[in-house]
């Protein structure tokens, strides 16, 4: 029996260790109870270790995060640099491209000595480029800018940078409005005063005012030694040079003479190197020389006779005689006549070479180069007198003696009959 018992104990005990085993929460006595405060210190134990390994656990999502920070960052910054590169390369196109185009001109003016940064404004201006602080600095980069010429331009809107460039380096400047006009050979100060009122729009009137007036006259160095004689009809008389002159429209009466006296002094740069020694040794002023030219130029109209004429008016100063030129008396009488009367030849007057010995007080019309270098250089003659032939020819003969030349003045009427 307690044989038996004790192994039904022990078989017992046994299977019921393997149960407790096996079913642990069904043997409640088998875990001892615990207090409030034991239960407390539990759950924070657990607590405080859910925490840490929360907090083990969560760095490494940190660490995977960073260089995606690093990255964004990056592109941020790189796409600044990009907009602000491509808003400077869009500003550099924008204001260095032609201006919009036009098909209206529009007119520019560069004064000389203009800088290359004003003219540069004066463009952005008138419309004719963007921006003028580009175009300067693009200038200074092409080593442009320093060959501009003055003057009046008519540019395009639209125009390449490049092709105004070439316009400004080579002078294509607009031609100003301007006048023409032609002074002839033998004209007097009067005739020019008419012809310019006739084909340049001058007043006659204020034309002979400016042509008085020594004030104003800058075109040539020899007006200044123009004799203070008051028996000068017209002061200027032979200084005015016959040219074709073209000038600005709006020109002054002023600035028409003083072109034409500059043309004076151009045209006598022109004489032989020795003109003025020649003067000296004959004892002649400038003067003295346009008046001897103003009255060939009255007297000849081929060329080949002009310095022979200018013989007998050199060889009858040395005799001291009166010149006795007709062209002298067409003077005073302000208009041409086809033959001079006895009373046209007792005028009282200076320039009355048939009256007077001499020289008339000044020229008596505006000579050409050619009768100034015949009044400078005369043929070597015996000559004294001369009467035109009046054959159509416009030549004359020519005689020493003033027997000879009254024959010649019959065969000058025969000529005519």
């Amino acid at each position: 029996m307690n044989g038996d018992d004790g192994k039904s104990s022990g078989t017992r005990e046994t299977a019921a260790a393997t149960e407790t085993g096996r079913y642990p929460q069904l043997t409640r006595s088998a875990t001892p109870l615990r207090s409030d405060a034991q239960r407390s210190e539990s759950s924070s134990t657990q607590s405080a270790h859910t925490d840490t390994v929360a907090r083990t656990t969560s760095v490494p999502p940190t660490r995977r995060r960073k260089p995606r920070v690093l990255l964004w960052s990056f592109l941020i910054a790189l796409g600044l640099v990009l907009i602000v590169l491509g808003g400077a390369l869009f500003y550099l196109w924008n204001g260095l491209r032609p201006a919009s185009a036009s098909d209206t001109p529009v007119k520019i003016t560069i004064s000389s000595g203009m800088r290359a940064q004003k003219v540069a404004e004066v463009l952005e201006e008138n419309g004719l480029i963007r921006s003028a602080f580009l175009f300067s600095g693009w200038l200074k980069l092409e080593g442009e800018g320093s060959r501009f010429q003055a003057g009046e331009y008519e540019l395009t809107p639209g125009m390449t940078r490049e092709e105004i460039v070439a316009k400004l380096n080579s002078g294509d400047i607009v031609a100003a409005a301007t006048i023409r006009f032609t002074i002839p050979e033998g004209f007097t100060v009067q005739q020019i005063a008419a012809r310019l009122s006739e084909t340049a729009d001058v007043d006659k009137d204020k034309f002979l005012e400016a042509a008085s007036k020594p004030e104003q006259w800058t075109g040539s160095l020899w007006t200044k030694a123009l004799p203070n004689d008051n028996s000068l009809r017209f002061p200027l008389e032979g200084y005015l040079f016959p040219e074709t002159y073209e000038m600005k429209r709006g020109s002054t009466e002023t600035d028409i003479i003083n072109r034409m006296l500059s043309e004076l002094d151009h045209k006598l740069d022109q004489l032989p190197e020795d003109w003025q020694s020649t003067l000296e040794e004959r004892g002649l002023t400038v003067h003295q020389l346009l008046t001897i030219a103003s009255l060939v130029e009255r007297e000849v109209v081929v060329d080949e006779e002009r310095a022979i004429v200018s013989s007998v008016i050199q060889n009858r100063l040395n005799k001291k005689m009166p010149l006795q030129i007709d062209a002298t008396i067409q003077y005073l009488l302000d208009k041409q006549k086809e033959r001079l009367l006895e009373v046209d030849l007792k005028v009282d007057s200076p320039y009355n070479t048939y009256l007077n010995a001499g020289l008339p007080p000044g020229p008596i019309a505006t000579p050409s180069l050619k009768s100034i270098e015949a009044a400078l250089y005369p043929e070597k003659t015996d000559y004294f007198y001369y009467v035109t032939k009046k054959d159509g020819t416009n030549t004359h003969l020519f005689a020493v003696t003033y027997k000879q030349h009254q024959k010649n003045i019959q065969l000058s009427e025969k000529n005519v009959k």
